[in-house]
């Protein structure tokens, strides 16, 4: 099925929108011109108009059928096409987590945006991590700024998938299966090795990139909750096919083993006419989230807010969970409503897209981010303490124009040494908790 009108709200839409195709996990077909995909098979002896036939693997061959993703291009040249990679700056965007962790709690105020020129890739920079792309296992979290778009540049990343959460600024993203823009509140998923272009409608744009060393991501399974809630698979959009046929002096761009490597390629790489599959990428309006929640008592734990998870080889330790806190009403009665204070043997980090988020008061603010690594103590700070703690319950709280969320991971995080470097690191996040009284009475039970 293809939409051309976005389910969102009207004042959000594209000047210009774009078609989609509709689902989660869909194997899907499309194709730019009539009859390029072929019936029947995979890979016919000649392809209709010329193309060649290829197929990108993100799944072992044998993996399970309901894990098992790949898709068929019809393309133009094959994607061996190119002259021989050398390496270059990989810049502030590394795998290396060698630098000594800390289990101190960090937060950073919005990420500066460039004075120069800067486009996507060259505005990535790694915050921290863990695990490694050749062990299939972990993720690293960056962040990015950039003010000029991708022209006649590409990217690839054969390291992992890579979840991008845009804060300011809309992305137009031209994939070798189409074209998808995401505005702030929408988030887009690209899978590993498949290459793209990142362009500015703009002219800034500034986020967070998850990059997914571990198993693809896939929408969670709701249990109790029944067969609604949380994100419909009904909301998620793929692209149609949409080919360039543009020869001429261009750039690819490969992260791999976390270093930078770039080859010469006298064509555009997105050159795929027809495609069919369930390798693709995708976007999702995060306002279209269906939050669940108590109407009783106590604040539940934050897997209610799952958006997307990649699974690990131990059932219900995830890879990589992304949550968020979206707008939301909680009405529990004898209870602290904002979540509590908490050690855990996950690791988070933190972001803001939008707003407030309801467990602090202040200093967090949209385009900064928070780091509370494996079993370092965190909460809401001194000033809400005090506020939830004497509010009315008789009546409920409309959490209103806020987009938090937090990718959370098995493993601890290592921070790179520009995160714990940067100038905008603050350096007294601790002091929010300092001024948490003594309540303690043992002559008051």
């Amino acid at each position: 099925m293809t939409v051309t009108t976005e389910k969102k709200p009207a004042a959000a839409r594209t000047a210009t929108p774009l078609a989609y195709l509709v689902g989660f996990g869909n194997h899907f077909a499309t194709e730019a011109l009539p009859g390029a995909l072929p019936q029947g098979q995979n890979s016919p002896q000649k392809c209709a108009y010329g193309l060649y036939a290829e197929q990108i693997s993100g799944t072992a061959f044998t993996a399970p059928r309901a894990a098992n993703r790949r898709t068929w291009f019809y393309r133009i040249r094959p994607g061996a096409m190119h002259q021989p990679f050398k390496r270059i700056d990989s810049g502030l965007l590394t795998n290396d987590f060698s630098q000594p962790a800390t289990p101190n709690q960090l937060r950073w105020d919005p990420f500066p945006i460039p004075a120069k020129p800067t486009d996507f890739v060259e505005g990535l920079v790694t915050m921290c991590g863990n695990g490694a792309p050749d062990a299939g296992s972990g993720c690293a979290i960056h962040m990015y700024a950039a003010n000029r778009p991708m022209t006649d540049r590409f990217f690839m990343d054969s390291d992992g998938e890579l979840l991008v959460v845009p804060q300011q600024g809309r992305l137009r993203v031209a994939t070798e299966m189409g074209v998808l823009e995401a505005e702030p509140h929408e988030i887009v998923a690209i899978p590993r090795g498949v290459r793209f272009r990142v362009e500015l409608p703009d002219g800034v744009a500034r986020g967070y990139v998850c990059e997914n060393f571990g198993a693809p991501f896939r929408l969670p399974d709701l249990g109790v909750i029944g067969s609604n809630g949380l994100a419909n698979p009904r909301d998620f959009l793929t692209p149609v096919a949409a080919y360039e046929d543009r020869e001429g002096r261009f750039e690819l761009v490969n992260k791999f083993l976390g270093n930078l490597w770039a080859a010469e390629i006298d064509h555009s790489p997105l050159d795929v006419v027809a495609w069919h599959g369930n390798f693709v990428p995708y976007k999702y309006d995060l306002r279209l989230f269906n939050t669940i929640g108590s109407i009783s008592y106590d604040h539940p734990d934050p897997s209610i807010f799952l958006v997307l998870q990649s699974v690990s080889d131990t059932p219900g330790v995830d890879n990589i969970d992304f949550v968020i806190f979206p707008p939301r009403i909680l009405a529990m009665e004898h209870t602290f409503r904002p979540p509590w204070f908490h050690r855990n043997i996950a690791a988070e980090f933190m972001g803001l897209i939008h707003g407030a988020y309801d467990a602090k008061a202040e200093g967090f603010l949209p385009g900064g981010a928070s780091l509370h690594n494996t079993m370092s103590g965190h909460g809401p700070d001194a000033e809400t303490f005090e506020k939830a703690s004497n509010a009315d319950l008789s009546k409920a709280d409309y959490i209103r124009d806020t987009m938090a969320f937090m990718f959370e991971t098995r493993l601890a995080f290592r921070p790179t040494k520009y995160a714990l470097e940067a100038s905008h690191l603050q350096a007294k996040y601790y002091e929010c908790w300092q001024g948490l009284k003594k309540h303690f009475d043992p002559s008051k039970p």
